[in-house]
This record gives structure tokens, sequence and C-alpha cells, in this order.
């Protein structure tokens, strides 16, 4: 069996079928990350009509966060914290237009809450790998993944050496950045994804796409398809605690 660390299940129309098809590709747990309020609402309802197989991370994506929205959007996400997995999606990005101030004040807030309930944190770190990785180091979290890690192996280093986890996608196929980091994170540390439903070259992705990261990350550790499933199955158990 297989588990996808990290899905934006709300952004997908056709859920029962993308489902169906995951599980023909024995994904068998679906991690569905939030974004927003909108976001983390359906995901909710989603864990709940696939309860077993789809398991909630409510989050505030740096793409999201609007001024105005941050206090409503920050209690809602701790008052439904316990019942989640994991927060997530969480983090700084500095391509994106909303001011770093802003992003790190609400960073700040939400590692701390993750530390409060003792809940593991999903990382989004788009040109600002050492600064995220240092305030998830200073927050005093236990758990917390990067994904999709692209970025300097001397930071990379860091993330391994404070314990924390890193996660492979479908780029592993074409992404030089990407396949440098996977190929120095030891297996234990590494969880799979596909963050879908995003597109990897034409295609947009869907879990069932997770055996696409499976073959990738098999070629680059030259260790067998069979070995790797349960090896990243099982951290992914115990990072989520699943």
């Amino acid at each position: 069996m297989l588990i996808d660390t990290h899905v934006h299940l709300d952004q997908i129309k056709s859920v029962e079928r993308i489902i169906q098809t995951a599980l023909e590709a024995e994904v068998r747990v679906i991690i569905a990350v939030g974004m927003n309020n909108a976001s983390n609402n359906r995901i909710l309802e989603l864990a709940d009509q696939f309860a077993g197989m789809v398991y909630p991370a409510v989050g505030y994506h740096p793409w999201s966060i609007e001024a105005e929205e941050v206090e409503k959007t920050i209690r809602f996400i701790e008052s439904k914290l316990d019942n989640s997995v994991a927060l997530g999606e969480v983090g700084l990005d500095y391509k994106v237009k909303v001011k770093k101030p802003l992003q790190r004040g609400v960073f700040e807030r939400l590692l701390q809450l993750a530390k409060e309930k003792k809940k593991p944190v999903i990382v989004h770190s788009r040109l600002s790998h050492s600064r995220t990785h240092q305030m998830v180091a200073e927050s005093g979290v236990e758990k917390a993944v990067f994904h999709w890690y692209s970025g300097a192996l001397d930071v990379l280093d860091r993330i391994l050496a404070d314990g924390f986890w890193v996660s492979a996608t479908p780029a592993l196929a074409y992404s030089p950045p990407h396949r440098a980091a996977i190929t120095r994170a030891p297996l234990e540390r590494i969880l799979i994804e596909t963050d879908a439903p995003v597109k990897y070259g034409n295609k947009v992705s869907e879990p069932a796409d997770l055996r696409v990261t499976l073959r990738e990350l098999s070629h680059l550790k030259n260790v067998s398809e069979n070995k790797l499933a349960s090896v990243t199955t099982e951290n992914a158990r115990r990072f989520f605690g699943i």
C-alpha cells in the first residue's frame, strides 16, 4: 500500500473518480491539505465522506494570506486542529506578493499552535528554505516535513540534523535541485507525495501518480519499488500517527 502525503483534494472536481484510480494504483491513504478556510472546510467534509482513506491537515498557505482574514483563519484552524492529522500547508513563499513580515507573523503563530497541540507540520518553503527551517527549529515543533524540498543542500543538512523530513514528488523525473536533495536525504526521512492536482509537464496529477514518485525514487536510490513502498508507508504512519 502507498500513502500520498500531500494532495489538494478540494481542488479536484471528480473526487470519486480520483479516489477509485488511487485505489487501483494501491494508494490507500491520502493526506488532504488546506490553504484557507474554504479549503479547510472542504477537506474536512471529504475526510468525513471518505473516512479511513482521506485524512485532513488544516492550513493557511502563504499564497492565501490576506491581512483582514488572518484572525478568523487562525481561530478556525485552532478549532479544527485537534481533529486533523497535521497542520498544513503552511510556511513562507518569497516569490508571491504577500508581504514577508505578514507571512512570517502568520507562520510563527501557526507553528506555536502546532507545538501546543503536538501536531506535525507540512511546510511550504519556496525561495525561503533557510528562514523556514530557522523558524520551525526555533518553534520547538517536533515533527515537520519540508514539502517538495528543492533548496540548498547545506540547508537540507540542517533540516535533517534537526530530525525533520522532506518529501519527494513526481518532479524527481526532471528537476535537478529536487533530485539532488532527495538523493542526499536518507530513506527514513523521506515521505512521498503528488501535490495533486499540480501539473508535471503537461499532465495534471492525481494521487494515482504516486506510482511515478515511487518509480523515480527507486531509480534514484537503487532500491526496489516494493521496498520503498514499505519504507515510505511506515515513514508516513509514524509522521502522521495513523
